[in-house]
C-alpha cells in the first residue's frame, strides 16, 4: 500500500483530534482521510476508471454524509440570552435622547451665529489740503490721539507772508473806502455851493431884468440917456451867463457826488475782496497744521519730517474709537432677529475677552445688492443660493488692553429666541 494511503498513525490522530472542528467525531474524520486516500490512489488510472471511481466515491460520500450528520442545536436569541442588558441599553438611549432635546433648547435653539462676521468702522484718510515741506510728525503708527491733537505740521512760513500780504491789501482797500466817503463829502459841499451860487445869480439876474427894462423905459420918455439903457441890457446878459454858470456848476456837482459814490462801492468790494484773501491766509495757515478731529488711532503713517506733500497729499490712516461688529447673516437665519436682542461676541485674536452687545440694526437688503456689481438674476441659468444680510452689532464695551481694528475676525451669537417656559428658569441657571 502506498504510504499516502495508510491510515494515519495514533499520533497523527491524536493531532488531528485536537485540529478537528467542534460537533465531529473521530470516526468522522477517519472516514474522510479514507475517501481522499482513495481519490489520490485512483488518479494515475485510466479515465474510465477515474470516472467510475469518482462516481462510487461520490455515491460512498453522499452515502457517508446522509448516514453520519445530525441536525445542530439552535442557538438562544441575542435578546434571551441579555434581556437585562438590552433594556438597559434601550434606557439609555433613551435617557441620552432627552438630555439631547434638552440641551438643543437650552444652548442652540435660542441662538444665531455666524462666523462671517468681523469689525467694522469708518475709517478714512487723512490728506495735506496745502502744500509744503513737512515740519514735524508729533506722532507715531498706531497711536491713539484725542480731538485737536497734531498729527503733522507744514512749514507754515510762505503761508504766514501771503496773510501778512492779505492785511497789507486789506488796509489799503479801507483806505480807498475812507477816500471815497471823503470825496463824496467833498462833492455833496460842491452842490450845496452851486446852489448858492445859483440862488446868487438868479438874484443877480433877476435885477439886471429890472434895471435894464427901467433905463428902457427912461430912454424912451427921454429922460435917459441910450447909453444907460445899452449898459442895463449889458448888464442883464451878463447875470444871464452868470446864472446858466452857476446851473451847470450845480449838474457838475451833482454828478461829482455819484462818481464819489461808485468809487466807494468799488472800494467796498476790494475791501470785501481784502477780507477774503486774509481768510483764505488764514485758513491756508491753518491748514499747515493738521489736527485729529475725533478721538483715534493713526494708522500708515507715511509723512516724515522733510517730506514735499502735494494738496490732497495722503500722508496717513485714521481709524476712529467709534467701531462696531458687521455680521453677514444667512437670510433664513434672520426670521427671529430684531434690534435690541442682546449678542455675545468672542474675538478670534482674544478669545480670553468675552463681549456683550446688542443688535443696532438689520440692513434692509442682502450684501450683493448693494455691491458694484451686483448679480443680474434675470439672464442665463439661475441657481438659487441662500444669501447674507449685513447686520450691525455695537459693543457696550471695548476691551482697552488690546488692539482692536477693522477687519478683525469675530463670532457672534445672538439670542433671537425663548426656549419653552417650562425649562427657562432652569435654563438660565445653566447659563449663568
Amino acid at each position: 500500500m502506498p504510504d499516502d494511503q495508510r491510515a494515519p498513525t495514533i499520533d497523527a490522530e491524536e493531532g488531528q483530534r485536537h485540529d478537528a472542528p467542534a460537533g465531529r467525531s473521530l470516526d468522522d474524520w477517519q472516514k474522510d482521510a479514507e475517501r481522499k486516500a482513495k481519490r489520490g490512489g485512483q488518479e494515475d488510472e485510466q479515465a474510465p476508471k477515474r470516472s467510475e471511481g469518482s462516481a462510487e466515491n461520490e455515491s460512498d460520500d453522499a452515502a457517508d454524509e446522509g448516514g453520519d450528520e445530525q441536525p445542530a442545536p439552535k442557538k438562544p436569541s441575542l435578546i434571551r440570552r441579555h434581556p437585562l442588558w438590552i433594556l438597559f441599553g434601550l434606557i439609555g438611549v433613551a435617557v441620552v435622547a432627552v438630555l439631547g432635546y434638552f440641551t438643543w433648547l437650552i444652548f442652540f435653539y435660542p441662538y444665531e451665529s455666524t462666523d462671517d462676521a468681523f469689525v467694522d468702522a469708518r475709517q478714512f484718510s487723512v490728506a495735506a489740503k496745502v502744500s509744503g515741506y513737512v515740519g514735524e510728525v508729533p506722532v507715531t503708527d498706531n497711536q491713539h490721539v484725542n480731538p485737536g491733537d497734531v498729527i503733522l505740521s507744514i512749514d507754515p512760513r510762505d503761508y504766514q507772508i501771503a496773510l501778512d500780504q492779505a492785511k497789507g491789501q486789506l488796509e489799503s482797500a479801507k483806505a480807498f473806502v475812507q477816500s471815497a466817503d471823503a470825496q463824496i463829502a467833498s462833492s455833496n459841499a460842491a452842490v450845496d455851493q452851486s446852489k448858492a451860487r445859483i440862488a446868487s445869480a438868479q438874484a443877480a439876474l433877476q435885477f439886471a431884468q429890472d434895471e435894464a427894462s427901467r433905463q428902457q423905459k427912461l430912454a424912451q420918455t427921454g429922460t435917459g440917456t441910450v447909453q444907460n439903457a445899452q449898459q442895463a441890457v449889458s448888464n442883464l446878459q451878463q447875470s444871464q451867463a452868470s446864472f446858466q454858470e452857476a446851473q451847470a456848476g450845480l449838474t457838475s456837482s451833482v454828478k461829482s457826488v455819484a462818481s464819489a459814490q461808485a468809487q466807494k462801492a468799488s472800494a467796498i468790494a476790494s475791501l470785501h475782496q481784502a477780507e477774503a484773501s486774509v481768510e483764505q491766509a488764514e485758513q491756508n495757515l491753518g491748514y499747515t497744521t493738521i489736527k485729529a478731529e475725533q478721538a483715534g488711532r493713526v494708522v500708515r503713517l507715511t509723512g516724515s519730517k522733510g517730506q514735499y506733500l502735494d494738496a490732497g497729499q495722503s500722508v496717513s490712516m485714521f481709524v476712529p474709537d467709534e467701531i462696531w461688529v458687521t455680521a453677514n447673516f444667512k437670510e433664513t437665519q434672520i426670521t427671529d432677529m430684531r434690534p435690541g436682542q442682546p449678542v455675545d461676541v468672542s474675538i478670534d485674536a482674544y478669545p480670553d475677552h468675552p463681549l456683550q452687545g446688542r443688535i443696532d440694526s438689520v440692513q434692509p437688503g442682502s450684501g450683493t445688492a448693494f455691491s458694484l456689481l451686483p448679480a443680474e438674476n434675470a439672464t442665463g441659468n439661475y441657481v438659487k443660493v441662500v444669501q447674507r444680510v449685513p447686520v450691525k452689532i455695537v459693543v457696550d464695551k471695548w476691551p482697552t488692553d488690546v488692539s482692536i481694528g477693522p477687519g478683525m475676525s469675530v463670532v457672534p451669537s445672538a439670542t433671537v429666541r425663548q426656549p419653552p417656559a417650562y425649562i427657562r428658569p432652569y435654563a438660565d441657571r445653566l447659563r449663568n
